[in-house]
């Protein structure tokens, strides 16, 4: 018997078989799925991951490392927020869609297009219970006053938000039964709670300091992950044995404003950052004791992760004068091409299947989640859906991934484009990329610099010595690999499917290099 499912007024038919998976995993088939995406989180900010420069105590994720299995090579397909958590959703890089550089806020329209398919609608259609609550930031469409296009929050003006009415192209838009958060970072506008589809409240106030705009009376950001904790447990002790759920979790911390509550202030002897991420490590801890307490434990898919490295915001300088070091061995942090702003903590526990203890090097990309749920569950992808996600599900039973793929795609704050294949790493930028010293900007006062840069991961994990001009046939194949992906309109094998913008608007080089 096969289900069929109309994804949207566009009459895109997704179809998704229930054939019983094989009798090998027929006990893993319908797994619960808890995916706790952390803000701002680097990977040397776990002790597990970075025992000898790690000073944050962090003994809820390395007991969670401990019980499962940790990826040391796993990347977000972005070192920014937005497009992290849209090719998390979707199974598909972001730079397919409008959004080029930087991040969208909190009053933006929404990103995820009606016909494209999510993790989500994929559980969904397999008889999941799917809730989310957290910090969405893929653009929301708010009901207006006056039916014109929503607008944010000037220094001193109100914005034209009908705060009764409902929010479409959101959460509940996009494969959720459930949701309850924010629209976007915890230092964004509009500063209020959201449930379903509808405010919680009116907002009386106006913030006219940093970033401007609507603020409820009664919200607080230093109270919004204990709120969260909250609403996830009450959804956890809501399922039943009976049927399967996924919970969706990203968390708003460390990333600022850097908020710990009173409990934790002083915690780590280090700063506010360290004290945060302790804070961070505890919340999660919370969520996942509610979870076991609940006897789902066995039969669930856990995965924590960051939606991109740490962020400069956290004070390297402090950090690192008392040994810790963010980014651990690799170079560069949040917004880089560099390895510190994508590669990211990824650990997953799933006791009925995983074995405890256990690690990965195979490289994967957080596109990827889409694949591997649709694998465990037995539903069929769409070929122009989920085009640049590959299973992981080969390494979590310990063995080798095998894809079509080639290589992945990394992207900056600003643009910018970075290839990897093998121990291979292009990087179309003379700089960071990012926020990181040298910048662009820069290294384009540099005369002779060159215009891309070529790293051996394995033997140079830290990106320092460019090899870009000793190895141009590298580079080369790299590249036109990287101009295929994009012109194909994926990186998996199937049938040319189309990006949203033309093809000569997605600049694989920037700057002031010709091409």
């Amino acid at each position: 018997m096969m289900i069929h499912f109309l994804k949207s007024s566009a009459s895109l038919i997704t179809t998704l078989s229930l054939s019983v998976a094989s009798a090998l995993y027929a006990d893993t088939s319908q797994p619960n799925i808890v995916f706790i995406y952390a803000d701002d989180m680097g990977y040397g900010d776990v002790t597990y991951l970075n025992p000898e420069r790690c000073k944050i105590a962090t003994p809820q994720l390395d007991s969670l490392a401990k019980q499962g299995m940790v990826f040391t090579d796993a990347h977000t397909s972005s070192s920014v927020c937005t497009p992290s958590r849209y090719s998390l959703m979707t199974g598909r890089y972001n730079w397919r869609t409008t959004l080029q550089y930087h991040v969208t806020h909190g009053y933006s329209t929404s990103l995820v297009a009606d016909e494209t398919l999510t993790v989500g609608e994929i559980l969904q259609s397999k008889g999941y219970n799917t809730g989310m609550v957290g910090k969405w930031h893929l653009g929301m469409d708010f009901s207006t006053q006056n039916g014109k296009k929503q607008f944010g929050s000037g220094k001193n003006r109100i914005s034209n938000i009908n705060w009764q009415g409902a929010i479409a192209g959101g959460p509940v838009d996009h494969g959720f039964d459930y949701y309850y958060g924010i629209a976007a970072s915890l230092d964004m506008p509009p500063y209020i709670y959201i449930e379903n589809r509808h405010f919680e409240g009116i907002p009386t106030e106006v913030v006219t300091v940093k970033r401007h705009g609507d603020k409820h009376a009664d919200f607080r950001d230093v109270d919004v992950l204990d709120k969260f904790v909250e609403k996830s447990k009450e959804f956890i002790n809501q399922q039943s044995q009976d049927k399967p759920f996924f919970l969706y979790v990203p968390l708003t911390s460390p990333h600022t404003p850097i908020v710990p509550t009173p409990q934790w202030l002083g915690k780590s002897g280090i700063n506010h950052y360290a004290d945060f991420q302790m804070m961070t490590d505890d919340i999660i801890g919370q969520i996942v004791a509610t979870l076991d307490e609940a006897g789902f434990k066995d039969n669930t898919l856990l995965i924590i992760s960051s939606d991109n490295g740490c962020s400069k915001a956290a004070n390297f300088r402090q950090l690192e004068a008392a040994g810790h070091f963010a980014s651990a061995q690799f170079r560069g942090s949040k917004a880089d091409l560099w390895e510190g702003g994508h590669r990211v903590p990824f650990i997953v526990r799933w006791p009925a299947l995983i074995e405890a203890g256990s690690s990965s090097d195979e490289t994967i990309c957080l596109t990827d989640f889409l694949a591997t749920c649709a694998e465990i569950t037995g539903a069929t992808v769409p070929q122009d859906q989920g085009v640049d996600s590959v299973s992981f599900l080969p390494a979590l039973k310990g063995e080798e991934i095998t894809s079509s793929r080639q290589g992945i795609v990394n992207h900056s704050i600003s643009g910018h484009f970075a290839y990897r294949k093998g121990d291979w790493k292009l990087l179309l930028a003379k700089g960071s990329g990012g926020w990181s010293m040298p910048s662009e900007r820069s290294m384009d006062a540099i005369e002779g610099s060159l215009e891309a840069q070529l790293y051996n991961l394995a033997s140079d994990p830290g990106e320092t010595t460019n090899l870009y001009a000793e190895k141009p046939e590298i580079a080369a194949e790299l590249l036109a690999q990287l101009k295929k992906e994009v012109a194909n309109g994926r990186s998996t094998a199937g049938p040319v499917v189309p990006n949203d913008i033309p093809i000569e608007d997605i600049k694989l080089w920037k700057g002031n290099v010709s091409r």
